[in-house]
């Protein structure tokens, strides 16, 4: 086994979330994102019965002029059970004086501690005196159990309490071991984070050291359309909280509410890593916001009729409604597409949509990436591997045909991923480091799809 291999796969991860950014710039009144909706299958077989994939891609523009940026309402909420002792615990409160040292006066900070219960250190205020808050994260001790599902609520509590359209309002957790007191289950968690993203309340996770829940922590960020983390060494804490904060304080638009409306003739299967809301023809996709230069996608996976079709046939029809931060203003954007159909194989596979194809199959790969970290929780090690192996193999295959078709933008992408789940099968084997490798597939999976900014620094 190649000793290097956990490192390799955290840079190329790091490496993975750098290309997610957009170079696109603000135009003197357009909004701030950009929409872009595309199909991989333009043409399809008719007389029959497929799957198709729809592609919808926001672009959070990058500001030309130096600007305000939107307040920020965020509440840390901090692990301080016994398990933090010693070095841990300190790194943190570096890390959280750090965060509120950014912050200006229209900004709300709250700070929420954790062990076997739940104590509001500072409650929901404006940082207007920054020193008093400092002093009072300087006391924060450690020692007892760990309430994390309370922490996070309570933590949320406190953001709603100043919680407005116009500000950026997240909750940030951070944690070292598994929650112990209270429900404790991913699942939990999960719901927690869907009923919090539904308030506009975003919550990001940062996992510290070799003993966290990965399970629980990245399914609550997932969920709660934030970021999630592995800090393998408290050292880094500092670092990652400022590189969350750059993400706080370059958000351009927030409350986006994405309707994907399908013709007749054609039903929604699901979307790809996703949660979403799908009744009948209407699928309806929530995301708390979108950063400045950040591309955020998502695939619908669709059933098409051809056989009942009409020539050509509209496939989806997406509007996207957001809080325009720059502008200070509510915002509709409005895209549709549609298919074609043939009786030549030849033509359907003339008419793909590359670039398409290619976001598709990367959210499908990472899909089996979890799959792969499954079987290998079962005792399952060869096919894991193999798993991995054959996503490897697959994505290098689409980037030679995307360069052979020239479209050249998404080879990169391709072989970044490629890259990943080749180290990580060289790691699958490996019994002693089975449960760093874990929690490093998991970032790895969170990160491509949330196509999150930031990674933690190098291991």
């Amino acid at each position: 086994m190649n000793a290097n291999a956990p490192l390799a796969i955290a840079t190329i991860l790091s490496v993975v979330l750098s290309s997610a950014g957009t170079s696109a710039t603000l135009a003197a009144d357009a909004p701030a994102v950009q929409l872009k909706v595309g199909v991989a299958n333009p043409t399809m077989l008719a007389e029959t019965q497929a799957i198709n994939h729809v592609r919808i891609a926001l672009d959070g523009i990058q500001p030309t002029e130096q600007r305000l940026r939107a307040p920020v309402n965020v509440t840390l909420v901090i692990d301080r059970s016994g398990s933090m002792q010693g070095h841990k615990i300190e790194q943190a409160k570096q890390a959280a004086i750090a965060a509120v040292q950014r912050l200006n006066d229209q900004d709300i900070v709250s700070v929420v501690l954790y062990n076997a219960g739940v104590e509001v250190l500072v409650p929901s205020t404006k940082a207007t005196d920054r020193a008093t808050i400092i002093q009072k994260i300087q006391s924060i001790r450690a020692g007892g159990g760990t309430a994390l599902f309370a922490g996070v609520s309570r933590g949320a509590a406190e953001v709603r309490k100043f919680l407005r359209d116009d500000s950026v309002n997240r909750v940030i957790l951070l944690s070292d071991g598994h929650a112990n007191v209270g429900p404790s289950s991913p699942g939990d968690l999960e719901s927690l984070g869907r009923s919090l993203i539904k308030e506009g309340i975003s919550v990001s996770t940062l996992g510290l050291g070799a003993s966290y829940n990965e399970d629980l922590m990245s399914q609550l960020a997932s969920a709660a359309s934030g970021n999630h983390v592995f800090v393998e060494d408290a050292d880094y804490l500092v670092e990652v909280f400022n590189r969350e904060f750059d993400d706080l304080m370059s958000v351009i638009a927030n409350s986006v509410e994405i309707r994907v409306d399908l013709g007749a003739g054609v039903r929604p299967v699901r979307v790809l890593n996703t949660h979403a809301r799908i009744e009948g023809r209407r699928v309806q996709i929530p995301l708390a916001q979108l950063y400045a230069g950040q591309q955020r996608y998502f695939i619908v996976e669709v059933e098409v009729d051809a056989k009942a079709a009409k020539r050509p046939l509209p496939l989806a029809d997406v509007t996207v409604a957001f809080n325009d931060l720059i502008r200070d203003r509510a915002a509709k954007l409005h895209d549709r597409v549609s298919v074609h159909f043939s009786t030549s194989p030849d033509e359907v596979s003339r008419a793909t949509d590359w670039e398409t194809k290619a976001f598709c199959s990367v959210q499908i790969i990472t899909e089996r990436n979890r799959e792969a970290t499954a079987m290998r929780d079962a005792g399952q090690v060869q096919q894991a591997k193999q798993l991995l192996e054959d996503n490897a193999k697959e994505l290098r295959v689409l980037a030679v045909k995307c360069k052979d078709n020239n479209v050249l933008v998404v080879v990169p992408e391709l072989v970044r991923n490629s890259d990943a789940n080749t180290l990580q099968a060289l790691n699958i084997e490996d019994d002693r480091n089975w449960s760093r490798s874990r929690k490093v597939m998991r970032e790895y999976q969170n990160a491509v799809e949330q196509q999150q900014t930031y990674s933690a620094p190098n291991r």
